[in-house]
């Protein structure tokens, strides 16, 4: 991995353009989907591990609009 690289992906990227609406609706959907979880799975260990899941796709999901733009 090139250092302009690193440099890229461990400094801020203030939102800008559609951005922040985008971050919003990945959010937005994810949240659907957590209720949809809570909805039809039992309360598990399982249940939680996929609330955790749902959690890292969110945060990598918005990695890649703020780091790639």
């Amino acid at each position: 991995m090139g250092s302009g690289t690193l440099g890229n992906i461990y400094t801020y990227h203030a939102p800008q353009g559609t951005q922040t609406s985008r971050y919003e609706r990945v959010r937005g959907a994810a949240h659907q989907y957590a209720e949809l979880i809570d909805m039809l799975c039992p309360s598990s260990h399982e249940r939680d591990v996929a609330h955790d899941r749902l959690r890292e796709v969110v945060m990598w999901a918005n990695a890649a609009i703020a780091v790639n733009e």
